[in-house]
């Protein structure tokens, strides 16, 4: 397998992790307001919004821990690129569609309810680009030889830089569609 590949799918495990794994503890420490969120994308039947809203953080926590086992193992889980890569594709379909339907003032619920931000095209691209890396994790795989410590430390720092980079960026698109951005008030 290309270690390219294979050095990008062990960093994507990581980044893409922290992002699932801080994103569910953020939903899980606002608990009683990610139900809303969730309702507010009007694309479940009520009936669902309720379980969805309980279950996805828990399932984000999961599967981010996973991915971050994963990247600093070599590769050992690398299967769950899957599963995340539908989860960050269904995220940026559900923004795309309130988008198209003009209800981009609705709350991401990204999990960052200290700065809330609405929808934008940015976010759907945002998602994609995750996706794309949690696929070339799974696409890599297990590497037939594991990699050494640097190459590991190597995952590691490119994970976080890749979380630090997403904080950036959703931060900057928050803070752009404030309204103290602009000027209004």
């Amino acid at each position: 397998m290309n270690s390219i590949l294979v050095e990008t799918g062990l960093a994507g495990a990581v980044g893409t992790g922290i992002v699932f794994a801080g994103a569910g503890l953020a939903k899980l420490r606002h608990r009683e307001l990610f139900p809303g969120v969730v309702a507010n994308y009007r694309l479940l039947p009520p009936a669902l919004e309720a379980p969805v809203a309980l279950l996805l953080p828990f399932v984000e926590v999961v599967l981010g821990v996973g991915l971050i086992a994963s990247g600093l193992t070599g590769g050992k889980l690398a299967w769950l690129g899957w599963p995340a890569a539908a989860l960050f594709l269904g995220f940026a379909a559900a923004m795309a569609i309130n988008i198209r339907r003009g209800r981009a003032h609705i709350d991401c619920g990204c999990g960052r309810s200290q700065l809330r931000q609405p929808l934008s095209w940015g976010l759907v691209v945002r998602n994609g680009v995750l996706a794309a890396l949690a696929v070339c994790h799974a696409v890599a795989g297990a590497p037939a030889t594991a990699p050494d410590a640097a190459g590991l430390a190597v995952a590691l720092v490119a994970g976080l830089a890749l979380y630090l980079f997403t904080l950036l960026f959703n931060a900057l698109a928050a803070l752009a569609a404030s309204p103290l951005a602009s000027g209004r008030r």
